[in-house]
């Protein structure tokens, strides 16, 4: 018995030892610590002493850091406008999100980042939405939520070489799938995606006409992602630096081989801008001020005049007095007039759709209406049409939100200004959407335009924003866009995305012309579609049926259940006899 009590005492001084650090089992303790921890691959991460790092382990603190990493690209569009930033913005992101402590913490930190980045771009909503701004772009940030568990799952703890390769692949197909899902113009359509920030380098807009702003969101990523593995991964800087000499080297290659438009001569467009006009009888004192700086362009030769995004405030068949005077400035200045009407349709018969509020792009000719039509077709939420109106109408009681849902349009058009001159209107956020003006180049559109206004948002980031979006409609298309707005910013530009002339700020009520190049040819994202987005997916699902064969090969396989073998004088009953 002795004898046993020092076995079982003996048995019990390693896990003592290994607890207070002394004695004989501290040792042994530390051998089997060793064993279990280190050889196992599960190292414990050091203590967190420094209150920064401390602050991640409570819930708060990382909610809000993760918020905050996540609005940092934002820095990247206008009105800062800090383009290169964009190559970088999201490693702080990405690397709180690689030292998340589960899958389910990794969720968390990329849906509170997706919340923050959804915060920024659109935060010049919040004085018209206020709370609601918030909501919905806290839905939208669950997006980002499986994404943040890609993160952490490619790029967490020691990633090797190929596991880095692949994040290198499957990251930044992540990420478009989010874009892709946001940009269905229910959920706000496709504000704010990565690649538009970079609406002003001529190598960026190269890749645009490759495979449109969806190709330019992919090399984005990508070069986050290899930053990331840069600083966080050691063993795997060989696939970080290919990756980037690969994105340098399809981004010169596309800079070299890319197909260029074929210059086609020039066209004189003028846009009217006629600046803010508030108060009682605004839509009279508006029409106005757009006839008295259209009068001015009388001698310039402009092949095409273009209003701004609800210039005219009436019905033209409710007020055809309007529609004469709109003909007699076409007359004076020997140019068609593009008007946007923002009025209830007085008779059904002119409009496609069914009666109601629609806003249109009206071309006037010498005559009056030509007949040419387009009528917006995707609306803005909450400021255009509230969705799902039963149950989120009391939006109107807490912002500026639609009293009334406008009416959509059914079809695009390519309208004919004379001159040899065919036209694709778009209207307001429309330049936001990249197929609308594939499908009107595919049309036969020499010429892009966009009419919109931006007054509510006169005094933060939307206006110049939103004029940069067209720099990438032109370099996608291969087709010059002219962006008119009433109050600023205005903006033209070439068939390569190029600036034409200068912007008409959001302080100016000016008339200007603008000699915009044509071109012709068919890029290949014309041509081709959006094929990085088919990419990505066909990269998702391989990732898919990847995991799902691992899980398969690890599962472990049950063993057959054997009935006990008898002898010829066992019974069933009762064995043994």
């Amino acid at each position: 018995m002795d004898l046993l009590r020092n076995r079982v005492r003996w048995r019990q001084l390693p896990a003592t030892g290994s607890r207070s650090g002394t004695g004989p089992g501290t040792r042994s303790g530390t051998k089997c610590g060793t064993r279990n921890g280190t050889e196992s691959g599960t190292r414990r991460p050091p203590p967190l002493t420094s209150p920064g790092l401390q602050a991640l382990t409570s819930p708060k603190g990382r909610a809000l850091t993760a918020l905050t990493a996540g609005a940092l690209p934002a820095l990247a569009f206008p009105a800062p406008s800090l383009w290169w930033f964009a190559y970088v913005a999201l490693v702080p992101w990405m690397l709180l999100i690689r030292q998340a402590p589960t899958g389910r913490q990794a969720g968390y930190d990329g849906w509170f980042g997706g919340l923050g980045f959804m915060l920024a771009v659109h935060h010049w909503l919040l004085p018209s939405l206020h709370v609601f701004t918030v909501l919905i772009a806290a839905l939208l940030g669950l997006l980002w939520a499986p994404w943040g568990r890609l993160v952490r799952h490619l790029l967490g703890g020691s990633p090797s070489p190929r596991r880095a390769a692949v994040a290198l692949v499957v990251l930044p197909s992540g990420w478009l799938m989010i874009e892709l899902v946001r940009s269905w113009q229910g959920l706000g359509g496709p504000w704010g995606m990565l690649g538009s920030s970079q609406w002003q380098v001529n190598p960026a807009l190269r890749l645009a006409s490759l495979g449109g702003v969806w190709l330019l969101s992919l090399f984005v990523v990508a070069l986050n992602t290899c930053v990331t593995l840069l600083i966080a991964a050691r063993d795997s800087r060989t696939p970080a630096v290919a990756g980037l000499v690969v994105t340098v080297a399809v981004t010169s290659g596309a800079w070299v081989w890319a197909p260029r438009p074929d210059p086609s001569g020039l066209v004189r467009v003028a846009v009217v801008q006629p600046g803010i006009v508030d108060g009682a009888g605004s839509a009279d004192r508006r029409f106005a001020r757009e006839e008295e700086l259209t009068r001015t362009l009388d001698g310039q030769d402009v092949d095409l005049v273009v209003w701004g995004e609800s210039s005219v405030g009436f019905d033209l068949t409710r007020r055809p007095d309007l529609a004469d005077r709109i003909a007699a400035l076409s007359r004076l200045v020997g140019a068609d007039i593009l008007v946007n009407v923002d009025a209830r349709s007085a008779d059904p018969a002119t409009s496609t759709n069914t009666p109601g509020i629609y806003k249109s792009s009206v071309l006037v000719g010498p005559h009056g209406p030509t007949g040419d039509r387009y009528d917006k077709m995707r609306l803005v939420p909450f400021g255009e049409y509230i969705p799902a109106r039963s149950l989120l109408g009391w939006a109107t009681s807490v912002g500026k939100a639609a009293g009334e849902d406008r009416r959509r349009g059914s079809r695009q058009e390519v309208m004919d200004v004379g001159h040899d001159l065919r036209i694709g209107p778009l209207i307001c956020f429309e330049s936001a959407f990249p197929d609308m003006s594939r499908h009107l180049t595919e049309d036969g559109a020499q010429l892009l335009l966009a009419q919109s206004a931006t007054s509510s948002f006169q005094h933060s980031w939307a206006p110049p924003q939103h004029a940069s979006l067209a720099a990438l409609r032109a370099a996608e298309t291969g087709r010059p866009m002219v962006h008119a707005t009433l109050t600023g910013v205005s903006a033209v530009y070439g068939p390569e995305g190029e600036r034409v002339g200068t912007w008409l700020g959001t302080g100016a009520s000016a008339a200007r012309v603008y000699d915009v190049p044509l071109a012709t040819g068919v890029t290949p994202y014309v041509r081709f579609g959006d094929w990085p987005v088919r990419g990505a997916l066909v990269v998702l699902a391989l990732l898919c049926a990847a995991e799902g064969a691992r899980t398969v090969r690890r599962r472990p396989v049950p063993r057959p259940l054997v009935p006990p073998a008898r002898t010829v004088r066992e019974s069933p009953a009762r064995p043994g006899r």
